[in-house]
């Protein structure tokens, strides 16, 4: 349900943004690779790689094309590349292939620049099958995963040593993650290279006893081929994990004793603390209660440092970030950097290494988005927030030691959405601006005086009033009965004509994974629409309800707690009854629509307030929480053996015999995340109630529709045409509306 289809388009736009929310960003593979010193970046380009100095940005070839040529073969195309410590050797990352998400295996290969040696690392394994691949700290050997095991190649021989064990079963996983680790905690990268080189630490998950969920594949072949996805349902136990560490000479793993039963937790951070030590953290089942334990390699033994409990769940970096690796240390590992929301809003703590002293450094009544450079140099850290406008991000600096006060970086008059990328020295960033009227700028800037590297590139002197003044985009609040008051946008129609009515259509997600209210370029358009639906005559309409991760304090995101299908949608329909206020809105045409957690609020809403919205098109939805995964499931809604009820009252299942307008549903078949099943469910319960209904099932495509041949231009055709034929574009007078529902009526 983590499809984050919510930042977008307007035409080029829409299409690039779509699909960076589908595949997100390669993980670990930053935008911008920078060098250790933070003095220049990385960049490949044209299959070579360059070195970009900064601030002059003058560039030098690092690795040309004709060094990524095999003697008599081909040309290596890289996708992404490393370096080891001494800048001796290259490793290159090729030939890339999805797992779930991400195409997080591939091929690697060896450069040595100075001799122009260039070889294939894991000679006799499958192709496309390395994942992760990583220099050892001297720059000797490279370790990496292959089908679920890891190993380690010497590159003085080329002799490959196989690390771990999965006892003959493709389910007992080394170094990386099952489906839903990587779903909902984005684990992916599951081994960490010691400091000295001599122990890799790794997860292992058990995966034997979770149960397969069957997918169908009958379109590749005159037979049909079961597809097993190894798949918690909620309310199913997690796959049992627990952390080894491995002696790359002997071969043998030291288990890490860490207590609770490891069905019943989870691990979700993994990193090396001191040569000797490891750190990490463990979720409760709930994901209610965290814990971080230093565990000596040597012997095992695990001890709790800090805990932190939650009477909803505890927030973690995992919920937000695609990938996370690292951890924050401070004052040469004495410290680290920790957030937590216990005093209402998310904040930075201090935590010194072995948890006995705490000192807070932010703090007010705003919520630090997340974490982006420290500079214990200035004594600075920098991090997104937004203390007046929700719906948008700027870059802020504190002092570290807590005493500082909060101090925007982010030039004022650029009110919007702010992206940086910063370098380890915190002395430059790469610096990305749009809002709702101004389409994507970027420059580099020096920090901390944030000044623009070029003046012709400084994103202030681009931004035009006169294209906020001609925007028919605008943001709002409303207030609903319940006092619920939340962020808005709407798009009126071209050549707005304010003695007409015209039909709405509300845009909707709802659900804790995403917000859909952003003052961002494209934010508040449709990427599915063919055509332009301002210039055809739609009200446009989105609402972020309680439950949103908005930065609005913890009240307002862990307020959906076990509610989820209950308290997101009354405040969609409270907060829609508001807008059909609005003197310009035809209320005999109100249109909803979404996508995977925004296609459930969809039928929510159309068949637990049938009076309010008569179309709807919901794309991948889930219709019952209960056919959903643990992890996802049961952070937000607790475990089903215990609240059953809330589970059932916020189904849409439940609420399928209400419906009284025209719905559309559209499905993949082959979707390893919302599983078809729920569909299905929803077909059995429509029929039952004699329900009439249309429906699109896109064979063997996953949860974001993005394989086959003119699928999304599909889609696209089917969302347009459904929509003009059941919700009329255009504004009607008071007259033509009577006389159009007159004709219904009859």
């Amino acid at each position: 349900m983590h499809f984050k289809i919510y930042l977008k388009r307007t035409a080029l736009v829409v299409v690039i943004q779509f699909i960076v929310i589908i595949l997100l960003a390669q993980p670990g593979v930053p935008v911008t690779k920078w060098t250790n010193d933070g003095s220049a970046y990385y960049q490949v380009d044209k299959g070579q790689i360059i070195e970009i100095e900064l601030p002059s940005q003058k560039k030098d070839t690092l690795i040309t094309k004709q060094q990524l040529t095999v003697p008599g073969g081909q040309t290596i195309i890289p996708r992404s590349f490393q370096l080891s410590a001494d800048g001796s050797k290259a490793l290159i990352y090729t030939n890339a292939k999805r797992v779930w998400r991400f195409p997080t295996r591939g091929d690697y290969w060896l450069l040595t620049p100075s001799t122009g040696e260039l070889k294939q690392l894991g000679k006799g394994r499958p192709e496309s099958s390395l994942q992760f691949a990583k220099f050892s700290p001297d720059g000797s050997k490279v370790a990496y995963v292959s089908e679920h095991n890891i190993y380690v190649e010497d590159l003085s021989n080329g002799t490959i040593k196989k690390l771990t064990d999965d006892n003959e079963t493709k389910k007992l996983i080394n170094g990386t993650f099952d489906w839903v680790y990587e779903e909902e905690f984005f684990c992916r990268d599951g081994f960490r290279w010691s400091p000295d080189g001599k122990t890799i630490a790794y997860w292992q998950i058990d995966a034997n006893q979770i149960r397969d969920y069957y997918m169908l594949n009958t379109t590749d072949s005159v037979y049909s081929r079961v597809i097993p996805v190894e798949y918690p349902k909620v309310g199913q136990p997690p796959s049992p994990a627990r952390i080894g560490v491995v002696d790359i000479n002997s071969g043998q793993t030291t288990w890490m004793d860490v207590p609770g039963d490891p069905a019943q937790h989870y691990i979700i951070r993994m990193e090396w603390s001191a040569p000797n030590e490891i750190i990490l953290q463990q979720l409760n089942r709930k994901q209610n209660e965290s814990k971080i334990m230093l565990c000596n390699t040597t012997n095992g033994k695990a001890t709790t440092i800090f805990t932190e409990r939650d009477s909803a769940w505890v927030a973690t970096l995992n919920e937000w970030r695609s990938e996370v690796k690292g951890w924050d240390w401070i004052s040469s590992g004495k410290e680290f950097i920790w957030f937590s929301e216990k005093d209402g809003w998310r904040h930075l703590y201090r935590i010194n290494h072995d948890g006995t002293k705490e000192t807070r450094i932010t703090s007010g009544d705003y919520d630090v988005i997340d974490l982006l450079n420290i500079d214990e140099k200035t004594g600075y850290v920098y991090f997104y927030a937004s203390p007046v406008n929700a719906t948008q991000q700027f870059l802020y600096k504190t002092k570290l030691d807590g005493k500082g006060k909060l101090e925007r970086v982010s030039p004022i008059g650029e009110e919007g959405t702010h992206n940086y990328e910063i370098s380890p020295n915190s002395r430059f960033a790469r610096h990305n601006f749009s809002n709702y009227y101004t389409a994507p700028l970027n420059e580099w800037v020096t920090l901390p005086d944030h000044r623009s590297f070029k003046p012709e590139d400084d994103i202030s002197k681009k931004i035009k009033p006169v294209s906020k003044e001609k925007s028919n985009v605008s943001f709002f609040k409303i207030t609903t009965e319940e006092s619920v008051i939340m962020d808005g946008w709407v798009v009126k129609p071209k050549n707005f004509d304010s003695t007409k009515k015209y039909p709405v259509v509300f845009y909707v997600y709802g659900e804790p994974a995403a917000t859909t209210v952003n003052d961002a370029y494209g934010a508040a358009s449709n990427f599915l629409y063919q055509g332009d639906m301002a210039a055809d005559g739609y009200v446009q309409v989105s609402l972020d309800n309680r439950g949103t991760p908005s930065p609005k304090g913890r009240e307002w995101r862990k307020s959906i707690y076990k509610k989820i299908g209950q308290l997101n949608i009354r405040d969609q329909a409270l907060g829609a009854k508001e807008v059909l206020k609005w003197n310009f809105i035809d209320t005999s045409r109100v249109a909803v629509w979404g996508w995977s957690g925004g296609g459930s609020s969809t039928l929510n809403l159309m068949f637990q307030y049938p009076d309010e919205y008569q179309t709807g098109i919901s794309i991948a939805p889930v219709t019952s929480s209960l056919l959903y995964d643990n992890i996802y499931t049961e952070r937000y809604m607790g475990l089903p053996q215990e609240n059953m009820d809330d589970y059932k009252k916020g189904a849409a299942l439940s609420y399928a015999k209400n419906l009284k307008g025209n719905l559309l549903f559209v499905h993949g078949t082959g979707d390893d995340n919302v599983h078809y099943q729920n569909t299905e469910m929803l077909i059995n319960e429509l029929v039952k109630y004699g329900k009439m209904f249309q429906m699109m099932s896109y064979p063997n495509r996953t949860h974001g529709l993005s394989e086959g041949e003119g699928t999304f231009q599909h889609l696209g055709a089917l969302y347009t045409k459904y929509l003009r034929e059941n919700c009329p574009p255009g504004g009607r007078t008071e007259e033509e509306i009577k006389s159009m529902n007159t004709k219904k009526a009859f």
